[in-house]
């Protein structure tokens, strides 16, 4: 439901996070996401940090190898403010693959129930709702049948 005097972002987050429904749909919002806040660290790391880090590439080059957790060495901060940002790409990048990690999962266990469902004849799992509605009847059914004792 949209809210009065969104902004822009606020649309766009929206939009995002309603095609996270499905692993594939969360996947491509986190890399997204990722590949987004990453390139904002590469530059802003660049800006608070600009000693050891005197070019935007090598910012760049610093926010990848710091988000997908390789980390060579070659470019560290220095600066506490350096450092802050340093500890934000990585736990980012940790959530990434942790994200990732989980809607590959996900799609597996998904696509094996749907085997299993194939082979038993298309029986779903029941569900809370199904288990709730099986215990009404049989409730109903001994009601009648004490009715006719």
């Amino acid at each position: 439901m949209p809210v009065e005097n969104e902004t822009r972002f606020e649309r766009w987050l929206d939009r995002a996070l309603a095609r996270a429904e499905t692993p594939r749909g969360g996947a491509t919002v986190i890399a997204a996401i990722t590949t987004i806040a990453t390139v904002g660290f590469g530059l802003l790391m660049t800006t608070l940090d600009h000693k050891n880090f005197t070019t935007l590439g090598q910012g760049l080059w610093w926010a990848v190898q710091t988000v997908t957790t390789v980390g060579y060495g070659d470019l560290v901060p220095t600066t506490t403010a350096g450092r802050l940002v340093a500890a934000a790409v990585m736990l980012l990048g940790l959530a990434f693959l942790a994200v990732i990690t989980a809607a590959v999962t996900s799609s597996f266990v998904a696509r094996a129930t749907e085997e299993r469902m194939r082979r038993a004849g298309g029986a779903a799992p029941a569900t809370a709702h199904d288990m709730r509605d099986i215990k009404e009847r049989l409730d109903r059914i001994e009601a009648l049948m004490r009715e006719r004792s």
